[in-house]
């Protein structure tokens, strides 16, 4: 076989996979190289189960198979000045027993499908004929499973793939005329509408003007998680979603992408970047995956980017649960994590783990450490996240979602329906706004700091604070000095008990405090620590600074004033003018209260 011709590489290698398929192995290319053309001169062509052995499970009583036991069978080929490819190196000898015919098919290298299959899946599917019955129909006209080239795997990954891009073209039409007939009763609504090479959507964005003006207001901190929805076409929904001034999930947009790549994240995010006129948020939580973490890096170089915590935190059992000590690691590994002040002290308590209980091979924890400026609390200490660390307000959007649509919801209704939710989401804010303005929660101290926030902030963020400031009893005092102030607090986990010391800076001329918990640049709301230094130092207020915005319910916010499109759809051709009107003269209104003398000439 050394020195066969063949007019192209493809006939080479198409030659070498026959051949092994006759033998019984699979063939993959190993390697190829370039001339100063830039054309390809060589290449070679090894049997597929080359190559060391490798698990790919970090947990040793749970291997994977793997077919790689150090092969040398293979097969070497060059471009001649005649341009002909010709055979340079062949072995033909195997260190490992080689499978029948019959067997051999079904390597990944013989597998295909051709397009008359494609097809007929394709239409099979649109009919709504199961996978099952779809493939056995190509297995009976094709005489049997001895002259199919694929299996049934292989059909239901076309199916998938193909169910993400297929919107067929009244679909396409149809939602296209949806979003139109809603920009043109809302000219603030945005959408776009992303296509393939054969003029096949693959990618949907849009955000209503209330998710608009909801970004304007909440979009400081963002969280971005991809789970498939259930809708007709298998297609991720994309959420972007933040948290109001109650601590409630609120939606800034949303869109259904064909892919998780990339490509699509890229397009996914300068959309939503340019529906949201350029304005990035300060930070943004997502899962760990590699595409996202590449595409945000790009097109958010400013924004901090954290990744889910809970996520990391839940494949402990799965990557570290082979080990003999694997209840010592997790609590030690739970304590770097939450107990960790600063990144010395997490460094120190993970590099003591590492080494106690010899884990310096785990891959998984090698990742996780370089990687800990985009997880470990620590080191996010010095951004604000609205008391957001992990992407599950994004998972609870979805699952809100899941009850407006199920299988057979073609995409118009989807959005449609999308609407519907929304306006429920809507409700529940209203609602809530109602309630803040129309009841009070009691005092439970005489603090006067206690009234001062109860008149401002959302019942729900109230609450929040006045558990700080009840839990402040915890709290004492282990040194004093000037403006730096060493606080011990008990703290209960489960039946035990436990002493943790935080360092608090006071400074009351400037009003200034910090406390090594990090409490308030985290979720916006002072910590137990510092209220304990403020009363202790007779500072029974808050400085103004510590009473943020964003948790105000005195505030008029724009977004609370915006219809969705589903209100609109419903409204007279005399209420939708009306809403025009209230809208504009809304933006009149936000500079004419900027003073006494613009708002009376306003109002006269």
């Amino acid at each position: 076989m050394i020195g066969m011709s063949f007019d192209s590489e493809i006939e080479m290698y198409n030659y070498y996979r026959e051949y092994g398929k006759r033998k019984g192995f699979p063939v993959m290319r190993r390697s190829s190289s370039k001339g100063i053309d830039g054309m390809i001169r060589h290449v070679s062509y090894v049997c597929g189960r080359s190559g060391a052995t490798r698990s790919k499970s970090s947990n040793p009583l749970r291997p994977q198979p793997n077919a790689k036991i150090g092969c040398n069978a293979k097969l070497g080929g060059g471009l001649e000045e005649d341009g002909k490819w010709r055979i340079r190196v062949l072995n033909i000898e195997h260190n490992h027993t080689l499978l029948t015919l019959t067997k051999s098919k079904f390597f990944r290298c013989n597998r295909s499908l051709s397009s008359y299959a494609k097809k007929k899946l394709d239409v099979n599917d649109r009919a709504g004929i199961r996978l099952s019955q779809n493939y056995q129909s190509l297995v009976i006209e094709a005489g049997g499973h001895e002259n199919v080239t694929f299996t049934e795997k292989d059909c239901r990954n076309h199916i998938q793939k193909e169910r993400r891009l297929r919107l067929g073209d009244e679909d396409a039409a149809a939602l296209q005329n949806y979003f139109m007939r809603v920009q043109s009763e809302d000219n603030r609504f945005f959408f776009s509408m992303q296509v393939d090479e054969e003029g096949r959507l693959k990618n949907v964005f849009w955000a209503e003007s209330r998710n608009k003006e909801a970004y304007k207001e909440f979009g400081d901190v963002v969280t971005f998680d991809t789970t498939y929805l259930t809708n007709k076409y298998d297609m991720p929904f994309a959420p972007f979603v933040g948290v109001n001034h109650h601590g409630h999930s609120i939606l800034f947009g949303c869109g259904l992408i064909s892919h998780e790549d990339v490509e699509t994240f890229t397009w996914l995010f300068r959309t939503c970047l340019a529906c949201m006129s350029n304005s990035t948020p300060i930070g943004i939580i997502t899962n760990q995956d590699k595409a996202m973490k590449i595409v945000i890096a790009a097109i958010f170089p400013n924004t901090r980017h954290r990744w889910c915590l809970w996520h990391i935190l839940k494949k402990i059992l799965d990557k570290l649960g082979g080990y003999k000590q694997y209840r010592d690691i997790s609590d030690m590994l739970h304590c770097a994590v939450y107990d960790s002040q600063s990144p010395a002290k997490f460094e120190e308590i993970w590099h003591r783990m590492i080494v106690e209980y010899d884990l310096g091979g785990n891959d998984w924890l090698h990742g996780l450490y370089n990687e800990r400026h985009h997880w470990v609390p620590c080191y996010m200490k010095d951004s604000f996240w609205a008391g957001m660390s992990t992407t599950q307000r994004s998972e609870s959007m979805n699952a809100f979602f899941d009850g407006y649509v199920n299988s057979k919801t073609v995409l118009k209704q989807f959005v449609e329906q999308y609407s519907s939710a929304l306006k429920s989401k809507v409700q529940k804010e209203v609602e809530e706004d109602a309630r803040c303005l129309s009841q009070q929660m009691p005092c439970v101290t005489s603090y006067e700091m206690e009234k001062q926030v109860r008149d401002v902030y959302t019942i729900l963020k109230f609450q929040e604070f006045q558990k700080e400031l009840t839990a402040n009893m915890y709290c004492e005092y282990v040194n004093s000095m000037v403006c730096e102030h060493i606080v011990r607090e008990d703290v209960k986990i489960g039946e035990f008990k436990k002493r943790i010391f935080f360092e608090v800076h006071f400074e009351k001329d400037k009003g200034e405090i910090s406390c090594s918990c990090s409490m308030f640049q985290f979720k916006g709301i002072l910590c137990r620590h510092a209220i304990y230094v403020m009363i202790h130092n007779d500072s029974e207020v808050l400085p103004e600074k510590y009473i943020l915005r964003r948790w105000r319910k005195d505030v008029w916010r724009c977004h609370s004033r915006v219809k969705t499109s589903h209100e609109l759809h419903g409204c007279t051709d005399e209420e939708k003018r009306y809403e025009k009107m209230c809208v504009r003269f809304a933006e009149v209104a936000n500079v004419a209260a900027r003073n006494v003398e613009s708002s009376n000439l306003v109002l006269n």
